[in-house]
């Protein structure tokens, strides 16, 4: 047997977009390892690769890897099939669509693209081609949204500092973020501040987190209290004369407003709102904006409540009041996409042909889905989905599996393993995993873009996102000359080389990046705070991350979702550890095996997001049964950790 080692990137939806070196035998995937340390065009791999990705063999070739084109032959969501051509599915796609724009117009057809496994170009050229057909947009707004609108306002395009200058820091507050989880190569270089630089480290999170069990201190505060703690510090820090006021003078606007506001959040109320010691809390403005250089890496837990932009924003402004710019180690670490740059122009949509389209929220799936066909202009006749899993992923579940069910929407699903939402489609086509095609991955965690090439065989009579979309394009009357993968890889640009990272030290904030607008400024909004309300016996729900999969990349390999308790809150449910308990709310109910710990904070419990249906029994529902349809007001941003339930033990 010849075996051969190759070099790709992995493009999935993690931060770091990791350098990986693979054994092929036959076309077939042996192994996924990371590229060594020498060979790495990404230096943040440092030789090693999350336990996810190094078992991706598994879903490349498992049982639920999707071989040939379907068509369905049962009831919606039975998971009923039979095979088909890909000419027979695509005509049948085609002239369904074609029905659709007759009786309804374009905006009838809800392509829901997504970036779950897929690099830039197969992210983004299909996004092109609906654009172009006219058919609806569906923006992102599950992730990210709130982040985005909130540093967009804030920090004007600033881009972020270089993760590996994180080492020379002397104060790191991860606020909102599990790296461990998450991130896992930034971990390894907040221990070298810590351990070689004697760097203090705060971790502000809800949950003991894996690093916040390294912090110098952790502060458990209640969910959505983000907002009332930022203020609360800066209070602190200006009540003590430790703000910069060169630097506000100088950089920031806004500052005035944002610090009168903030009066009102003394440590007492401050803690009273937030469940953190009031001491605590000043021990951290103080040492914070005394303590130089320091970073601030900013994660997306904060925007997954009601106060989610607000909160984001609020935490921004700390760095720039206590002046935390212009050396190694200092700054604020966050997405570092823009550092990347990439000129896409080539396969996106210009604005000419985006205006007028109709626009969707994905927060809003379940609505639109269900809208009722007393409403022609509202109503969905053919759902594309690609790269996505909105029966699993989306807020209201129950809103969103009835609309699935709908005997007249024509559902399409080009996936690559036999999903929750593959089991609601009409037909299923067969994707690509990174491994069998050209692209190029550029994560928000480093400052470098990998071209790849494919290292294996076609799995079965898989195509890719943009071969998908090309071929309904031109079967729908689109001039597509040229547009193979190959070909479309080629007219993606970026500011190196790919493969090239930034060099280390070139991206300190307010030295070598700058604000892009308004004379190169912070612009501070104050701060406001709604409180979520809970009854008697509520307990607040978090859904975040676990160590099995990427959302729910991954989650074919079942596993055993179970609900994490504090001591307190089981003592008052009768709850014994390793009980079975019954979790609910006027959305649905789950049975799942309590764990009780102290990890999680009283009036708060966890159950980790990505699983399956099938994890939870038979009742044909998730997590997400559990989360109402409910968003922020910066940017509509969907707010899972306002979701309430009730425990009972069985």
């Amino acid at each position: 047997m010849t075996v051969t080692t190759h070099r790709t990137a992995c493009p999935l939806d993690c931060p770091d977009s990791c350098s990986l070196t693979v054994m092929v035998s036959s076309g077939r995937l042996l192994s996924v390892d990371a590229t060594p340390v020498d060979e790495a065009a990404n230096p943040l791999t440092a030789g090693f690769i999350c336990q996810k990705v190094k078992h991706h063999a598994q879903r490349v070739h498992g049982q639920d890897r999707i071989l040939t084109p379907l068509i369905r032959t049962g009831e919606k969501g039975r998971g009923e099939f039979r095979s088909a051509s890909w000419d027979e599915v695509m005509q049948l796609v085609v002239d369904r669509i074609r029905d659709a724009v007759a009786s309804r117009g374009p905006g009838s057809v809800l392509p829901y693209l997504y970036n779950s496994s897929a690099g830039v170009l197969n992210t983004a050229f299909g996004a092109r081609v609906a654009a172009e057909l006219g058919f609806a947009e569906v923006t992102h707004t599950i992730c990210a949204a709130p982040m985005g609108a909130a540093k967009s306002i804030v920090l004007g395009g600033l881009m972020s500092t270089d993760p590996l200058d994180i080492v020379h820091a002397k104060y790191i507050v991860v606020w909102g973020a599990n790296p461990t989880i998450s991130n896992t190569h930034l971990p390894p270089l907040i221990n070298q501040a810590v351990r070689k630089g004697g760097a203090k480290l705060v971790v502000i999170d809800p949950r003991r987190t894996g690093i916040a069990n390294r912090a110098t201190t952790h502060l458990a505060l209640r969910p959505g209290t983000d907002v009332v703690l930022a203020a609360a510090i800066a209070r602190q820090a200006q009540e003590k004369g430790l703000l910069n006021q060169g630097f506000i003078s100088e950089h920031v606007r806004g500052a005035e407003a944002f610090l009168e506001a903030c009066q009102e959040w003394t440590l007492e109320r401050a803690a009273s709102v937030t469940g953190l010691d009031a001491a605590v809390v000043a021990e951290v403005a103080e040492e914070w904006a005394a303590t130089r250089p320091a970073t601030l890496r900013i994660g997306w837990g904060l925007e997954r409540n009601r106060n989610g932009g607000s909160g984001i924003m609020a935490a921004l402004a700390l760095p720039a009041l206590m002046g935390h710019f212009g050396e190694r180690g200092s700054g604020i670490l966050h997405s570092t996409a823009s550092g990347n740059d990439l000129d896409t122009r080539a396969i996106t949509s210009p604005r000419d042909i985006s205006a007028n389209r109709r626009i969707v929220s994905q927060n809003d799936l379940g609505e639109v889905l269900n809208a009722s066909s007393d409403q022609p202009e509202e109503r969905v006749e053919v759902l594309v989905v690609q790269g996505a899993n909105p029966a699993l992923m989306n807020l209201d579940q129950g809103a969103v599996l009835r609309g699935l069910s709908r005997n007249d929407l024509f559902t399409v699903v080009h996936e690559q393993v036999m999903t929750d939402t593959c089991r609601y489609a009409d037909v299923v086509l067969p994707a690509t995993t990174h491994f069998e095609a050209p692209d190029i991955a550029s994560g928000y965690g480093a400052f470098v873009a990998q071209r790849f090439d494919a290292v294996i065989d076609r799995v079965g009579e898989s195509r890719t996102n943009t071969e998908f979309f090309v071929e309904l394009g031109r079967r729908l009357g689109l001039d597509l000359p040229d547009a193979t993968d190959a070909a479309l890889v080629e007219r993606i640009r970026a500011p190196r080389p790919f493969g090239e990272a930034r060099t280390s030290g070139s991206s300190v904030q307010f030295v070598d990046t700058f604000p892009t607008r308004d004379g190169r400024k912070i612009h501070l909004m104050a701060p406001e705070y709604v409180a979520l309300e809970v009854d008697e016996g509520e307990l607040v729900l978090l859904s975040p991350a676990n160590s099995k999969t990427i959302n729910s990349v991954f989650g074919e390999r079942h596993g055993v979702p179970s609900i994490h308790i504090n001591p307190i809150d089981a003592q008052a449910r009768t709850v014994v550890d390793g009980q079975r308990v019954e979790v609910f709310n006027d959305g649905g109910r789950l049975t799942l095996t309590a764990n009780i710990t102290d990890e999680t904070r009283p009036g708060v419990v966890v159950i980790a997001k990505g699983f399956w249906t099938r994890a939870f029994g038979d009742s044909g529902v998730s997590l997400n049964a559990l989360t109402p349809r409910l968003v922020e007001p910066l940017a509509g941003g969907a707010c899972f950790n306002d979701a309430k339930v009730r425990v009972v033990a069985l």
